[in-house]
């Protein structure tokens, strides 16, 4: 979450009045960065992660674990320690931060520094997550915990959910009939973000989950949780008129989506083509991610027959109206627009010769005003499409403070829109007057039970990031088909139970497996960029048995460069094209100075991954699915007791603390922290 204005965020009526003024103000001050930082290169290539947590309070004489709702008391707290922290000398480590979030419940946490690429930073990822938490848990009360936990399983369920308790009657910025208004982080933003998503929507937002139908599930099913008659707000009686669907968990407030937690990595890149490289190479890898990390099957006090919180995230937020969502013909509104704010990527955007036209195949509308200012400034087509998509939407909180802002100083009207676009990744200019580069934010994994698993994932990611440019690696596929990847990625048991669309051959035009890790990408990245008269010839220095193409580039048809494959396959290879994600990184790992210890724990984190992949051990998701109809009070109705969950959430304590093992879940070597002393 970035700063906190401390202003007067307008109601939507007044805000919208200044939907171009920001728009246009915003992409000057893009223009004024790209101007600025076009050229730019040289950068280190660092990153960080981003872990959120949900502050559970354990009630153990009532078996009952609620949210606590103590966010700015406990933020004040750890605020006042780390800045205790930072005064003392000989410090360690760089002092981490904490943030708040949407979610009154919800803390937010990052490193304090970027890391580096070098092994060591890589290695003390896991202590620098678990001093976070440690930290945090020392500054709240005996009975609360911090859990790293997407979703709280009873958020929004018909008894006590929060510690104070609320009930959802005044819920004045969502109308929920599930959430109280008190949920909400209190910052002005917040409330004004939820309000006004529902007045420019035209009605609650509306999301539907099929529930999971179990031995004594009543068919069909109708929530009776759901206050169906209730008459408090003019939105009230969406439910019963179609809102919320039969066999289905019904939710109809942002809190749901935004309320969630999920570990989120941030990569500087050595400049802006780099940076758009890595961008497009992340997109198709985020619905696997996805998949891999799912651990969220539990909303409302139910069992879902989902996984992971994509899609309730991105309907938590959809603030499109009736024309825009294509239900009504387009009169007061611009464009018909097929997704979310919130949903996976529209577009590749990189100038690499492999990125062919036929990629991006989605409808992704754009403002042709902005896409031509943006031309006639120099600006590619690509990069030019994919600004003026993003500056379709409206900015949903404007303060009346920043309306007139220096378009050389800020980028606060930029960074309106850019920001409330939240895809699986995300491409990040340069803040103003700041050390920091271009940068590539990939956001779609699931936050894990123990720092083990998000350090696990995250090294996982960073060195395929690594990997993807060194290599020069070519995973495009189609948007239509990540996009499907996206929707499959998030059925139950996805892992084990689903095939995705991914490439046959990842390697550049003469190159094999067998060159992998001496045939890096030094030589391909000259063609990157290149004036398209000289490409062909900069192409076939590089590889020399490139064929003569036959459409540009490129040789043959887009839908035979990729088939359906398990995650198996995709992980660990199939055909000699491709020796899987894991043979990438083990190849980028050969290239680099790392001793035979270091190499050891490495492996353990990328084992670990790939036993989740390959179904070796089981998702978060399944895991708490299972957990639950084995609980002694589970009735196989998909219900979720109050006893069932605090069992949960005990238990998922107790893993991330190595006091409970669950090896289905967790390598048997893990400790939950103890006895590890590092490379000796």
């Amino acid at each position: 979450m970035g700063l906190l204005y401390l202003g007067t965020p307008l109601a939507w009526e007044d805000a919208k009045k200044y939907a171009d003024h920001v728009r246009y103000h915003g992409i000057t001050q893009f223009l004024n960065i790209w101007r600025r930082l076009k050229d730019r290169q040289g950068d280190e290539l660092l990153w960080g992660d981003e872990v959120e947590y949900l502050v559970v309070s354990l009630d153990e004489e009532n078996r009952n674990a609620v949210l606590s709702l103590r966010q700015t008391e406990i933020l004040q707290k750890l605020r006042a320690i780390v800045d205790d922290i930072s005064c003392k000398e000989s410090l360690p480590a760089p002092v981490p931060t904490f943030h708040p979030e949407y979610g009154r419940y919800m803390l937010e946490s990052t490193p304090g520094a970027p890391y580096s690429g070098s092994i060591s930073d890589l290695l003390s990822v896991e202590s620098n997550m678990r001093y976070r938490r440690n930290l945090a848990r020392s500054h709240l009360k005996p009975h609360e915990i911090p859990l790293t936990v997407t979703s709280f399983p009873r958020l929004g369920a018909p008894d006590v959910f929060t510690e104070p308790y609320h009930p959802p009657d005044g819920a004045i910025s969502s109308h929920s009939l599930f959430l109280p208004e008190e949920i909400t982080n209190p910052h002005v933003r917040f409330p004004t973000l939820t309000a006004n998503i529902r007045t420019r929507r035209g009605s609650k937002v509306a999301i539907n989950l099929p529930i999971y139908f179990d031995e004594k599930t009543p068919k069909p099913f109708i929530d009776p949780a759901i206050p169906w008659d209730r008459d408090i707000y003019p939105e009230d009686s969406e439910a019963k008129n179609g809102a919320a669907l039969p066999d289905h968990i019904y939710l109809d407030a942002m809190g749901f989506g935004m309320g969630c937690c999920c570990l989120q990595l941030t990569f500087q890149a050595c400049d802006v083509s780099e940076a758009r490289r890595l961008y497009d190479g992340l997109i198709p890898i985020g619905p696997l991610l996805l998949a891999v990390s799912a651990a969220s099957p539990i909303w409302r006090g139910y069992l879902a027959d989902v996984d992971c919180r994509w899609n309730v995230i991105a309907g938590s937020v959809d603030d499109r109206t009736e024309e825009e969502r294509g239900l009504k013909p387009l009169k007061n509104s611009r464009f018909v627009i097929p997704k979310s704010r919130y949903d996976s990527v529209d577009m590749y955007i990189s100038e690499n010769w492999l990125n062919r036209p036929e990629y991006n195949d989605t409808n992704s509308p754009y403002d042709e005003d902005i896409y031509r200012r943006l031309r006639e400034e120099g600006i590619d087509n690509l990069l030019s499409q994919h600004l003026a998509h993003l500056f379709i939407r409206d900015p949903l909180v404007v303060f009346s403070e920043t309306i007139d802002q220096d378009d050389e100083l800020s980028t606060d009207h930029f960074e309106n829109l850019q920001s409330t676009n939240w895809q699986t990744v995300r491409f990040k200019p340069p803040p103003p007057a700041s050390p920091i580069g271009w940068r590539v934010e990939f956001r779609s994994m699931e936050v894990q039970p123990t720092d083990f698993e998000n350090a696990a994932f995250a090294v996982f990611v960073v060195l395929l990031s690594r990997a993807i440019l060194h290599f020069n690696v070519n995973f495009y596929v189609p948007i239509s088909k990540v996009d499907e990847n996206m929707q499959r990625a998030q059925k139950r048991d996805a892992v084990t139970g689903e095939k995705f669309f991914f490439r046959k051959d990842v390697f550049p035009p003469g190159s094999r497996p067998s060159s992998v890790a001496s045939e890096s990408s030094t030589s391909c990245n000259s063609c990157n960029g290149a004036d398209p008269k000289r490409k062909e010839k900069k192409l076939r220095n590089c590889f020399p048995s490139l064929p003569k193409p036959a459409n540009g580039y490129h040789v043959g048809s887009v839908e035979d460069e990729y088939e359906e494959m398990s995650m198996k396959e995709i992980f660990t290879g199939k055909g000699e094209n491709f020796p899987g994600l894991m043979g990438l990184i083990y190849s980028y790992l050969d290239t680099i100075d790392v001793d035979d210890c270091e190499r050891k724990k490495i492996l353990d984190y990328l084992e670990f991954v790939n036993a989740r992949a390959t179904g070796t051990l089981k998702t978060p998701a399944t895991w708490m699915r299972e957990f639950v109809r084995s609980h002694p009070k589970y009735e196989f109705d998909s219900r979720v007791s109050k006893e069932i969950n605090y069992d949960l959430m005990v238990a998922m304590d107790e893993v991330e603390r190595g006091v409970r093992r669950e090896p289905t879940l967790l390598p048997s070597s893990y400790t939950g922290g103890k006895d590890d002393k590092g490379c000796l």
